[in-house]
């Protein structure tokens, strides 16, 4: 045979290889699903349907979620099933808790990245992870440490937006920096210093991890992934090589760390989680062993500095667009810390942002709270069945159905929060001027039931004060109005590229604001680009 006719033959062979295999996956998705039985979800498509709406696959989702509350995307095996219907997300959170996992779906879609941490397991490991990092959330040395260095970190961002005076820059890019460096310091006990561009190290960690998490999801559209993972090509080559440095920096980590708590005595008082854990870990060496911290440290990362981060360049985008409710907030700022306008110490400020403070800023937490409603850290979530079951909705699960939730619509529907859903309205979680907690399984941005985001008031708390610090000092415009904001689809909901603002100073240092001899002072130049809209 000569080589034409053996490259004939393995194209031809290569070919029907692809034919077989794409017939099986059809079929697969297809076959045994009871596609018109009234008893389950409404088939809206399969999950590779996904992949043609990547682009602005929540907002199609919450299209969808507006006529079929619980639909179903037919999957290889299985089906997908996502709901906006509060009586279902409390079955399968609370109600019915142990009859629904992560699901091995999930599992072999994330460990590569998650491994066995907190977001990834189910049964012991998980009430391991639980118990301790419970412990370790709410004990008073955290608390404080986590504030002080959150104010610590929020003078530096000052200082550093300072610097851009009268230029655009990137927010989401200075606060993914800052909590960056706040999440390592109160997490692992190291000075990361990406605020202020010092480590490259850093920023490449963070570039990598955040690479990653759209990577993953991208496994979730794509049938071909676990090949392409085999053959190491593609873009599960891409996230192979985005691991590998992720895995390096945080082994770095956690040799020096091992090595300083070597020649240290006193363990019982550390401040930050990564020293805490490891001292745990002398208890059972092997199975709390590097590889395990790593995972911890990994889980840890995407809960705090994505939720902070995100939230909050989201927060400033919603400021912009309502520029009444950014004064608002600015005035709640003076008023609870007593400041004033003439006052330019940074220092000084961040010192008066105690927790006392923090507790009375009613309606920055409603602003914050109304921004996680519409555009929550983490858009889609989601469990699956363990048992063949009926949803409160009446509509039947397959064991192995997974169950998906959909924060980002969930914000959106008129039936859960009325016909202003879309609006931004920090108001609607007033009551007199105090903040009023929702259902947490309608509002679902920290999760709900048995496995509530364990980190929710430290999530607060540091965009509390990071927010209160810029606000005191800025005001913030958005560079082009017309530009469109929108999400990169990944686990966690991140603007997409930039969000270029300017900030203008605040302080109305020497101008004489109070002398009689003056005419009044009714705002700045400035204040008119805020109000030009409205």
């Amino acid at each position: 045979m000569d080589i034409f006719s053996s490259v004939s033959a393995f194209i031809a062979l290569s070919f029907l290889f692809l034919l077989l295999a794409f017939s099986f996956l059809i079929l697969s998705t297809w076959m045994g699903k009871s596609i018109t039985d009234p008893k389950c979800p409404p088939v809206k498509g399969t999950v590779f349907n996904m992949a043609f709406y990547l682009h602005r696959l929540y907002d199609y989702q919450t299209e969808v979620a507006k006529t079929h509350r619980t639909f179903r995307l037919l999957a290889p095996g299985q089906s997908e099933v996502y709901t906006t219907d509060t009586r279902n997300i409390e079955h399968i959170l609370k109600t019915q808790f142990d009859k629904y996992s992560k699901g091995k779906h999930n599992q072999d879609i994330l460990t590569d990245l998650f491994g066995q941490g907190i977001f990834t397991v189910d049964g012991d490991k998980w009430r391991q992870q639980r118990k301790l990092a419970s412990y370790e959330f709410s004990t008073r040395v955290l608390r404080e440490y986590s504030c002080f260095m959150f104010r610590r970190n929020s003078a530096k961002l000052i200082r550093v937006i300072s610097g851009f005076s009268g230029l655009v820059f990137d927010i989401q890019d200075v606060l993914m920096r800052c909590t960056l460096d706040s999440i390592f310091k109160v997490g692992f006990g190291v000075e990361l210093n990406c605020l202020e561009g010092s480590n490259k190290e850093g920023t490449a960690f963070m570039k990598a991890f955040d690479d990653s998490n759209a990577l993953i999801y991208w496994r979730y559209v794509d049938p071909s992934w676990k090949l392409k993972r085999f053959l190491n090509i593609g873009s599960e080559a891409k996230l192979k090589k985005n691991i590998k440095v992720m895995d390096g920096f945080v082994h770095r980590l956690i040799k020096t760390k091992r090595e300083l708590l070597a020649v240290q005595q006193d363990y019982n008082d550390k401040e930050d989680i990564l020293s805490r854990f490891l001292v745990e870990s002398k208890k059972d060496p092997e199975k709390m062993n590097d590889q395990y911290l790593r995972d911890i440290i990994l889980n840890f990362m995407i809960a705090g500095k994505d939720t902070s981060a995100g939230t909050l360049s989201w927060f400033f985008y919603m400021l912009c667009k309502n520029p009444l409710v950014q004064e608002k907030v600015s005035q709640e700022v003076k008023d609870v810390t007593g400041s004033q306008e003439t006052e330019s110490n940074i220092d000084e400020f961040v010192d008066r942002i105690t927790d006392a403070a923090l507790e009375q800023m009613h309606y920055l937490h409603a602003a914050l709270t109304e921004t996680l409603r519409l555009y929550p850290t983490v858009p889609v979530d989601g469990r699956a069945a363990e048992a063949d079951d009926i949803l409160p909705d009446g509509y039947r699960l397959k064991k192995g159905d997974g169950v998906y939730y959909i924060s980002y619509a969930m914000g959106r529907m008129t039936y859960i929060w009325g016909d202003d859903a879309e609006e931004f309205r920090p108001e609607r979680w007033l009551k007199n001027g105090i903040f009023q907690p929702e259902s947490p399984f309608k509002f679902v941005a920290f999760h709900a039931g048995p496995r509530i985001c364990l980190g929710k008031d430290f999530a607060y708390r540091q965009m509390k004060i990071l927010a209160m610090a810029l606000l005191r000092f800025f005001r913030f415009k958005l560079a082009d109005e017309t530009r469109k904001i929108t999400y990169r689809t990944m686990l966690t909901l991140q603007i997409d590229g930039a969000l270029p603002l300017y900030a203008v100073s605040s302080t109305f240092i020497g101008k004489s604001i109070n002398d009689p001899k003056y005419q009044p002072v009714q705002g700045t130049f400035f204040g008119h680009l805020f109000y030009f809209q409205i």
